[in-house]
């Protein structure tokens, strides 16, 4: 594991310039790309919520890992 983190919404290393993924809108926004490996993850949005899974680090939602 490189331990390197990438951006929740563009999947590049977190490290560069995030200024396009950093606005108001991308706020409300759940994560598309796990920030551990930047591997696309399948996102579902509820009237509640949202959960999005990593197929290598398990699930995330609004509220917390589970």
């Amino acid at each position: 594991m490189t331990g390197q983190a990438y951006c929740v919404h563009c999947g590049h290393p977190a490290s560069g310039d995030h200024t396009s993924c950093r606005t108001p809108r991308t706020t409300l926004e759940p994560p598309r790309f796990c920030a551990q490996c930047a591997r696309r993850m399948v996102v579902q949005v509820t009237p509640t919520g949202w959960s999005a899974r990593c197929s290598r680090h398990g699930e995330y939602t609004s509220e917390g890992t589970s």
